[in-house]
């Protein structure tokens, strides 16, 4: 096999630049950076829901000691739990606490899902501009015996489209959408415990009129959570 013949710029550009094109018409600017966006998160540092516990292991054992109410505010640099935990503070209840956990996990679940839909429709139109590549290129076939090598060039042009559009969709662009949705639902997960983790720890810590129901709604998150697993 001739691998030198498995590469063909104007085959690629008619693939690849018109999925591009048709995907940014389609999905929008917005979720298009958002899907490149997410391609750089896979790259990046991710979110260790053991080094987060650790980071508030010192700011929990200072709440339990000393209160939630003389608590001063202590930040790790990450949004979430910095954000949480000093709602939890200001209003002495687990409540702000969860629902500054949930505000951020509806915005990280959104910018997932657009990601993962630019994704899957790039996929999809892959080998659409696969399929049209080989119908451009069998359009310019030559007509009389002279043209030979013109009928060679066009017919190698049309498998190769073909093939680029084949293997964009189903090798690069199907895969990468099923890899940002598994890292996306990975990190909800781990977050999910770093919270159930800090409810537990910091019901002691909360005054005690505040205590009985902070109690009651933790047991019955923690429940609802474990009948829908």
């Amino acid at each position: 096999m001739q691998v030198d013949n498995l590469f063909d710029a104007t085959s690629a550009l008619i693939v690849v630049g018109g999925t591009v094109a048709a995907t940014v018409m389609r999905c929008g600017i917005r979720d298009s950076r958002t899907a490149v966006a997410s391609l750089g998160g896979l790259f990046a540092k991710r979110f260790d829901a053991a080094r987060a516990r650790a980071e508030l292991a010192g700011h929990v054992r200072e709440m339990q000691t000393d209160g939630v109410i003389r608590t001063a505010p202590h930040h790790f640099g990450d949004a979430e739990f910095d954000e949480a935990t000093d709602s939890l503070i200001g209003t002495r209840s687990i409540g702000a606490l969860q629902a500054a956990h949930v505000a951020h996990k509806r915005r990280r679940v959104v910018r997932n899902r657009r990601a993962v839909r630019t994704f899957n429709q790039a996929a999809d139109l892959s080998p659409v501009f696969g399929l049209a590549g080989t119908l451009v290129s069998l359009s310019q076939l030559p007509g009389g015996p002279e043209g030979a090598g013109d009928f060679t060039t066009a017919i190698s042009m049309a498998v190769l489209t073909t093939l680029y559009g084949l293997l964009l969709g189903n090798i690069v662009f199907a895969p990468l959408a099923r890899v940002v949705a598994r890292v996306g639902a990975k990190e909800e997960r781990e977050r999910q415990k770093v919270l159930d983790w800090l409810e537990g720890q910091l019901i002691s810590a909360l005054p005690a009129h505040a205590r009985p129901a902070a109690m009651e709604k933790a047991v019955t998150s923690i429940a609802s959570r474990s009948s829908r697993a």
